[in-house]
């Protein structure tokens, strides 16, 4: 079972990690989201859970602005232009253990997601702060960049920023420039219930710790 909303607010904590926590309705869009904590100090984020054809993942987590070409990435990451595509839903839940919706850096702590490569916007360090899920979209997390970097570092793992909108040409002479970065592990995700049941056949068997308290909103604030 991965982390709980809880028991990530109680890790920040312990960490001392200076962050604030919003409470708002259930959203599924960075658009939606907005409406209840854009007007807030901090900068909104998309994250994107892709996978390769070679059934490696990866997190690509930008500001919400940010234009992410996903077959320049590909190429920069040496897996050609078709290389990565959108994650099946059943992975959210498998690797990430995360709700559609909520796909977050936060949920690289939990255990089966420790073979996740995440690529970071390096437009996050120039914000004050940015909002991420904790792992459900009832709720955003304030946190800078630096503040973001010392929880991964705790979990074992070395942030790599980079500039998602360049589009660097690759060669011959000019491998990818992002190869480095590509995770070693592939996963093979089971088969979901019904799939399973089918080849059977029918006779088979922290809280906010900063002086920034938490707040609920809503869409009038």
């Amino acid at each position: 079972m991965g982390y709980t909303k809880e028991q990530l607010l109680a890790c920040l904590q312990e960490l001392q990690i200076d962050f604030a926590q919003y409470e708002h309705p259930v959203v599924l869009t960075v658009e939606a989201q907005a409406k209840y904590v854009g007007h807030m100090k901090g900068a909104l984020s998309k994250n994107l859970f892709l996978k390769d054809k070679k059934h490696r993942f990866y997190i690509v987590s930008a500001l919400a602005d940010t234009k992410v070409d996903l077959k320049v990435l590909s190429q920069r990451l040496g897996l050609g232009k078709g290389g990565l595509r959108m994650a099946p839903e059943e992975a959210l839940g498998e690797i990430l253990q995360v709700p559609p919706g909520c796909v977050t850096p936060f949920a690289l702590v939990n255990d089966s997601a420790w073979h996740v490569c995440l690529l970071l916007d390096q437009r996050f360090k120039s914000q004050e702060c940015c909002f991420f899920h904790p792992f459900s979209n009832d709720a955003s997390v304030a946190i800078n960049s630096h503040d973001l970097d010392k929880f991964l570092n705790s979990i074992g793992k070395n942030p790599a920023y980079i500039d998602l909108e360049a589009n660097p040409p690759v060669g011959k002479d000019l491998p990818p420039d992002l190869a480095g970065l590509i995770p070693s592990d592939a996963v093979v995700l089971p088969d979901p219930p019904e799939k399973r049941a089918s080849s059977q056949g029918p006779n088979e068997n922290l809280i906010s710790v900063s002086n920034k308290p938490t707040a609920t909103v809503d869409s009038k604030s």
